[in-house]
């Protein structure tokens, strides 16, 4: 055997040795989270990168195969804007929320349901046939009420937007015990009849809390929840942990895009969920890097 044969030899027996600590890194995670469920926000530079997208979908079948149980939640802003703007509706938002008339809602819901979700599915079952889309119109999953926005202090009208106030996850569980991976879509209906568009960082954190979930992870397009804002790019600027009473206690200040994320973390702690997580959805397998590393990544909410 040559110098350059023994050098190369060498070679792969460390980068083996190095996959096979990463393994024995991931085992107590694995002990812990078997057959927990684990509720998923997808949306932001996740869902719209070609190269995170498969990704994405590659780490969400590796936490059904490693013997998890997650649920999907996801948005599809930027494909709904696209879709407005093609058919020349325009887009509107007062304080962060779209205005939702009657021809905007017929478009959330076929971006939503008809596209974003059948793209979801579709990149998931390339790995098995796991994926199953599902409305939170669908066995009255999620049910809401009329939410207005709140400008200067003043409530006002934003037409089909709604809160939760309601979750039925019996059809979620069903199909969770069937071995597929739900894929809900943000769209609720009322007791009015009227079909609502709701923030799918809330609509993911009130389905947590309703499925008793291990984990709540969040994608964004952030590091994690900075202490200051703007940051300094030091890695020490992203709080790796707080609780529920500091986050409570730091709502008030923080950005706009940032509230409902977060207040959907505050949510599923205060509502039995052991954690949750903000994560930025840019770094490629960040899901894997969060569940099954010891320093984990991004910001994790614990109740206290």
């Amino acid at each position: 055997m040559t110098t350059e044969d023994t050098t190369k030899r060498a070679r792969g027996t460390a980068d083996a040795l190095g996959k096979a600590a990463t393994l024995i890194e991931a085992l107590p995670w694995l002990e812990e989270f078997h057959g927990k469920t684990v509720v998923i926000k997808y949306g932001g530079h996740a869902m719209a990168d070609e190269t995170l997208r498969p990704a994405f979908a590659q780490d969400v079948a590796f936490l059904r195969y490693a013997g998890l149980r997650p649920v999907i939640v996801h948005g599809g802003g930027p494909q709904i804007n696209a879709q407005l703007d093609r058919l020349g509706i325009e887009s509107s938002f007062k304080a962060g929320l779209r205005v939702t008339t009657p021809e905007t809602m017929d478009v959330v819901r076929m971006v939503l349901v008809g596209q974003v979700s059948r793209d979801v599915v579709g990149m998931l079952n390339r790995h098995g046939p796991f994926g199953v889309g599902m409305s939170g119109e669908d066995a009255r999953l999620f049910t809401a009420e009329r939410k207005p926005a709140v400008v200067d202090g003043v409530k006002v009208d934003i037409g089909q937007v709604g809160e939760i106030v309601q979750v039925d996850a019996g059809s979620v569980r069903s199909l969770l015990d069937d071995g597929r991976i739900p894929v809900i879509s943000s769209i609720a209906r009322g007791e009015d009849g009227q079909v609502y568009n709701v923030n799918a960082d809330t609509a993911a954190g009130a389905l947590a809390v309703a499925l008793q979930a291990a984990k709540l992870v969040v994608l964004t397009d952030v590091d994690g929840l900075y202490a200051d804002w703007p940051p300094s790019g030091d890695p020490g600027d992203v709080i790796a942990r707080l609780t529920a009473g500091d986050l409570e206690a730091m709502l008030p200040d923080l950005s706009a895009g940032m509230v409902p994320k977060m207040e959907a973390c505050l949510r599923a702690v205060r509502g039995g969920v052991p954690r949750a997580h903000v994560l930025d959805g840019r770094i490629p397998h960040s899901l894997l890097l969060e569940v099954f590393t010891d320093e984990g990544i991004g910001t994790m909410v614990v109740p206290e």
